[in-house]
């Protein structure tokens, strides 16, 4: 039996902007679309009318209008979106310039800083003259070794309106981390922070700032943003640049740009381009080897981004929208598109559980946040520590939460509801930086059922395939989507042949994208995601998603974290849980093990009970907080970790290596 936990009303439905997208599409297209799910088969069944009508109801903004939708769509490989059209990926989100808060800034132990859309626009102006002045051009990388700050949303979008491509990725990466991606792509300029704080902890960046100019020639200049200060005094900075070649401070090549305006009487020149131009470049994890770069498309992006925001999200412009996130993360991409459709951004720098773990609940309640981004991860933190916001802060501005990164479990949900607010909307989403977007969103129109992701994306084939490659509903199976989208990255950086590309997501089924993880749509409509397809256990031929293990374990007041993996075993596979205990708990009991063990087959089957359950000190993931399974697969079975640098704790690997108890007998 499916449990609602929550519904909107009659009047939320008919307010929703999916509302009045169905009813536009209904008088363009002559239509009687009655509720999302008949909208959802229209999407996928005329995409190229859906994709026209999505472009028209969010207002892109292009010097030349499109000749085609859809080219050679067919082909999901070579498919072509927009044929003739050009615009700018940062004219569409600087199209408001008024004195509506744009950006709020709150970082560890500083101020709050705030920003309109018309300062924002001005600054953009003046560090894009200035980056042209230097002689950035169309196509050249601009990179981003920053911290979630203003400056960081401000370079991206000179950054871009130039027609350069934005890259970044957060300070706390280790040098060969950032070699591996920025090494790549060779930037031209690189902004970076003279230090950053975390948890309370002062970590300073130059040095690793020196590394890298040595080892990156291309770079031309260096803009270093004094973040971190001896003193609250803005104007007092003590970073030494003498040791940095090519190096200057923020605002002194702003000032390069021109004076502040008090009006924006000088416009930015955004370079008109093909909808496909590059906009920015993604990295994939890097666990199986050095990050590929992905490259991503200003249009398809900007399309992409608009439906998610104005439609899966009901994003307007006097919402408030905040997402924990890093600029490593592709969540930071999708937040800062929200600029697109006017709201007001909350930017966050720090640890969420500094100095105490409300931190993040009372930027809500004093900025009267509307939508609140987060992962599942930090969700089932906030459970295990007893925190119940709900009760402690003021949560009425409060209409939406999102979650990602993981799937959120039946206990994820209920804890929401529980403990931070009931009348509310709890959207499970679910993409990846490959798209830089979603397969699986919100829906603010239809009910939240525990456990499940709300609905598939409009415009967005998804279909859960057998090993047979038949699509199947009410079954697990392999995320596809069987059609093309504009949000497709357009190539992979140094991969000119597509080669890489072609095995990263064609190589399973051919023309049909593979995503990677395994799921089940539901006779509803809803999605339910059992984890990462690749590392999906199979013990005696029964695919077993990870995450339908992590559910009921990690419910244990007893357990703080876990991981589990399928050991080579005897011609098979053998299922091997790792836990994590809470600080409360000494040392793994036979009698804990059995409870554990209970736990999984009442919630699951048989099948699902590990052979084998070993406490662990640590859990190890990626710097955007994914747990790598396939990494301590490898270890365990004295096979390379090829990329130690995308984990943010790789020392917690050597936890697993040559355990007694995984010994071949």
């Amino acid at each position: 039996m499916k449990e609602i936990l929550w519904q909107p009303s009659e009047k939320q439905v008919q307010q929703a902007n999916m509302t009045r997208f169905r009813e536009f599409v209904n008088a363009k297209f002559a239509l009687n679309l009655r509720n999302y799910d008949e909208l959802y088969q229209w999407s996928i069944t005329d995409i190229p009318s859906f994709w026209a009508a999505m472009w028209d109801f969010g207002g892109l903004i292009a010097s030349q209008p499109y000749e085609e939708v859809l080219t050679n769509g067919e082909d999901m490989l070579n498919a072509r979106w927009f044929k003739g059209a050009t615009l700018n990926f940062a004219e569409n989100l600087l199209r408001f310039r008024d004195d509506h808060t744009a950006l709020i800034f709150k970082g560890e132990n500083t101020r709050t800083l705030r920003k309109t859309y018309a300062e924002l626009y001005d600054e953009v102006a003046r560090l894009s003259r200035a980056l042209r002045q230097i002689g950035v051009t169309v196509g050249d990388r601009v990179a981003g070794f920053m911290p979630n700050l203003m400056e960081t949303v401000v370079a991206m979008l000179a950054a871009t309106s130039i027609g350069a491509v934005w890259s970044s990725c957060s300070p706390d990466f280790g040098i060969r981390g950032v070699l591996d991606r920025f090494g790549q792509i060779e930037p031209k300029v690189l902004f970076a922070v003279n230090g950053y704080s975390y948890n309370g902890k002062r970590h300073d960046s130059l040095g690793k700032v020196r590394e890298l100019i040595k080892k990156i020639p291309s770079v031309e200049r260096v803009i270093i943003v004094p973040y971190v200060r001896d003193s609250d005094r803005a104007s007092e900075v003590n970073s030494d640049l003498t040791e940095i070649p090519k190096a200057l401070f923020y605002a002194d090549f702003l000032a390069e740009g021109g004076e502040k305006r008090e009006a924006n009487v000088e416009k930015i020149e955004f370079a008109q381009l093909p909808f496909a131009h590059p906009v920015y470049i993604m990295y994939s994890s890097g666990t199986t080897g050095v990050p590929k770069g992905i490259v991503h498309g200003a249009g398809g992006l900007l399309l992409q981004h608009r439906k998610e925001h104005l439609l899966h999200t009901d994003l307007r412009r006097e919402d408030v929208f905040f997402y924990f996130t890093t600029c490593s993360w592709m969540m930071w991409n999708w937040l800062v598109g929200g600029l697109g459709v006017g709201a007001t951004l909350v930017l966050y720098e720090g640890s969420p559980f500094y100095p105490d773990p409300g931190v993040l609940w009372q930027l809500v309640e004093d900025e009267k946040i509307t939508v609140f981004g987060t992962s599942a991860k930090y969700l089932a933190s906030l459970e295990n520590a007893g925190v119940k916001p709900g009760t402690r802060y003021d949560l009425s501005s409060l209409r939406m939460i999102l979650s990602t990164g993981s799937p959120l479990p039946v206990e994820g949900f209920h804890y929401v509801y529980r403990e931070v607010k009931r009348d509310l909307c709890l959207s499970s989403i679910s993409g990846g930086t490959d798209l830089v977007s979603c397969f699986a969103p919100g829906n603010p129109t239809v009910p939240v059922i525990a456990g499940e992701i709300q609905c598939r994306g409009l415009g967005m084939k998804v279909e859960s395939y057998d090993p047979e490659g038949r699509s199947v509903i009410g079954q697990k199976g392999e995320l596809v989507c069987s059609a093309p989208f504009p949000a497709q990255p357009i190539y992979f950086w140094n991969d000119p042949e597509r080669k890489k590309y072609k095995q990263a997501y064609f190589d399973v089924y051919p023309g049909v994208w593979r995503h990677g993880d395994f799921i089940e749509i539901t006779d509803a409509g809803g999605v339910i995601v059992y984890g990462r397809s690749d590392a999906t256990l199979n013990p005696g031929g029964v695919r077993i998603g990870t995450a339908e293990i992590y559910r009921p374990v990690e419910a244990l007041p007893e357990v703080e974290d876990s991981l589990v993996i399928g050991q080579r075993w005897g011609g098979d596979v053998r299922i091997v849980l790792f836990v994590k205990l809470a600080e409360s708990e000494g040392y793994l009991t036979e009698t804990l093990k059995e409870k554990i063990k209970k736990t999984i087959r009442e919630n699951t089957t048989p099948r699902h009970v590990p052979a084998k359950i070993l406490q662990i000190a640590d859990i190890p993931y990626t710097m955007n907080g994914k747990k790598v399974e396939l990494a301590v697969y490898n270890v365990i079975h004295n096979e390379p970790v090829l990329n130690r640098e995308a984990l943010g704790n790789p020392e917690a690997l050597e936890l697993y290596r040559d355990l007694p108890e995984l010994q071949v007998e």
